[in-house]
């Protein structure tokens, strides 16, 4: 008997007047899997992950997380259930420290006392100086955000979707307006996390480089529909994809 996928989409849909962003996409995910979702600029890429989150409702289709439906649920609920996402612009409090980051997430999804001052606080700064350190930013937990370079706060916002204890991780560009040896670090530290969390990751990515060091299985979109995934090396040799995606003839 095969095992129930995390994720199961199927048929999802998602038009914005007359453009039709995501048409139809049906796929699965394995737990601790590692599967990249690439396509051109204006393939629905975001506006997936967006139905996947909870930022936007489908207009139809449906989407499972571990058997239960999830379409349609508030990005809290969504997140709750363990589902845990990062975006392509960062996004943290810049006059709090990162420790100070990390406890707002973290009590936030216990729902406890936002204090930063309260009992509650005290308590968990420990797990978050934890996440700090799983991020390789422990040296730098009393630092104001405002003041960290983008690749420090890119890995201060997976400590932040990490704080969810999510089985499964959306990675929108997750090394957008990053060096390429940054990127490499970022998707290695990434990799490492799936490990020793036994994580699912779904991520966007333009750095093919990147894709392909990455990711165990790519799913390919144009213009909302899905037309090719399957394993890297079958993706890239794909004429669909070296015509559609790569601007190349079959």
């Amino acid at each position: 008997m095969s095992e129930m996928p995390l994720l199961e989409v199927r048929r999802l849909c998602k038009s914005f007047g007359h453009i039709q962003a995501v048409a139809g996409v049906s796929f699965q995910l394995q737990p601790a899997e590692r599967c990249a979702l690439i396509g051109p600029n204006g393939a629905g890429k975001s506006t997936l992950m967006h139905l996947l989150a909870g930022q936007l409702r489908p207009d139809a289709g449906s989407v499972s997380y571990r058997g239960a439906p999830i379409d349609g649920l508030a990005p809290h609920r969504i997140s709750r259930r363990g589902i845990g996402r990062t975006f392509q612009v960062t996004a943290v409090f810049g006059s709090l420290t990162t420790v100070e980051n990390v406890l707002v997430a973290l009590l936030a999804h216990r729902r406890e006392s936002r204090s930063l001052s309260g009992a509650a606080a005290a308590r968990l700064r420990e797990p978050a100086l934890g996440l700090l350190a799983g991020v390789g930013l422990g040296g730098q937990a009393d630092a104001v955000c405002a003041s960290l370079p983008f690749g420090e706060l890119k890995r201060l916002e997976l400590a932040l979707a990490l704080a969810g204890e999510p089985g499964l991780l959306l990675l929108d560009e997750p090394t957008a307006g990053l060096a390429p040896s940054e990127r490499l670090d970022l998707m290695a530290l990434v990799g490492r996390l799936v490990g020793e969390r036994g994580l699912t990751v779904l991520f966007t990515e333009h750095d093919m480089d990147v894709v392909f060091a990455t990711a165990q299985r790519i799913l390919v979109l144009h213009e909302g529909r899905l037309i090719a995934e399957g394993l890297p090396a079958a993706v890239r040799t794909d004429p669909r994809v070296q015509a559609i995606y790569l601007g190349e003839q079959p």
